[in-house]
C-alpha cells in the first residue's frame, strides 16, 4: 500500500499540490491497536504542519466468499485492469465525540464524484458507517480501500495513479469554492 500511497503522491505534486507521504507500518505486528498507531502519526504531522487539508488512509480491503475464495474486484479503464475502489467514510450516531463528521463525508462525496466521472466503474460505492476511522482529527479526511488482498500489486498501483488524478481535480474544485 506504500507503494499506491506513492502513486497518488506523485500525482498530486504534478499538480502543484504538496504531500507529505507517511510510509509507517502500522498494522504490524498486529493489526490490533493499528488506529492508535497511526493516530499517534497523523497528530504528530498536523502538529508539525497545521496547514494540512486533507488526510488519506490508504488500504486494501479483504473481500471472500464463504469458502474462502478470494476477490479481487477489477475495472478496465484505457485497455489496463485497475483494482476498484471503495472510500470510507466515518459517522458519529452522537455517541462518539465526532461532530464534523459530514465534512469528511462532503469530501467523500466530491471525491467520489469526480473518480466516477474520470474512471467509470473504478469506484465501489461509499461505505458510510459508525466509525472513526481517526478521521475526527481533521475534516479533509477519508479511507480509501484500494482493492483488495487478492488485486495483483500492479492493479493497486494503477487505481493509485488514477485516484491521485481525480484527487487532484477534486482538490482544485474546492479551492475554487
Amino acid at each position: 500500500m506504500v507503494s499506491v500511497g506513492e502513486k497518488i503522491a506523485v500525482q498530486l505534486e504534478a499538480e502543484g499540490i504538496g504531500v507529505i507521504h507517511d510510509k509507517t507500518i502500522h498494522d504490524y505486528p498486529s493489526y490490533n491497536g493499528s488506529y492508535d498507531r497511526s493516530a499517534v502519526t497523523v497528530r504528530s504531522i498536523l502538529e508539525q504542519y497545521p496547514t494540512i487539508k486533507v488526510v488519506l488512509d490508504i488500504h486494501r480491503d479483504a473481500i471472500e466468499y464463504e469458502d474462502g475464495t478470494r476477490v479481487a474486484p477489477t475495472v478496465e479503464i484505457d485497455g489496463k485492469k485497475a483494482a476498484q475502489i471503495m472510500i470510507i467514510s466515518g459517522c458519529d450516531n452522537g455517541t462518539m465525540n465526532y461532530p464534523e463528521y459530514m465534512k469528511n463525508f462532503r469530501f467523500a462525496c466530491l471525491l467520489q464524484r469526480q473518480v466516477e466521472d474520470d474512471y467509470k466503474g473504478l469506484a465501489r460505492p461509499i461505505l458510510f458507517t459508525y466509525k472513526k476511522y481517526n478521521q475526527n482529527l481533521t475534516t479533509g479526511s477519508i479511507l480509501i480501500e484500494v482493492g483488495s488482498h487478492a488485486n495483483s500489486v500492479d492493479e493497486a498501483q494503477y487505481s493509485g495513479e488514477l485516484v491521485g488524478k481525480s484527487l487532484a481535480e477534486a482538490l482544485k474544485t474546492l479551492r475554487e469554492n
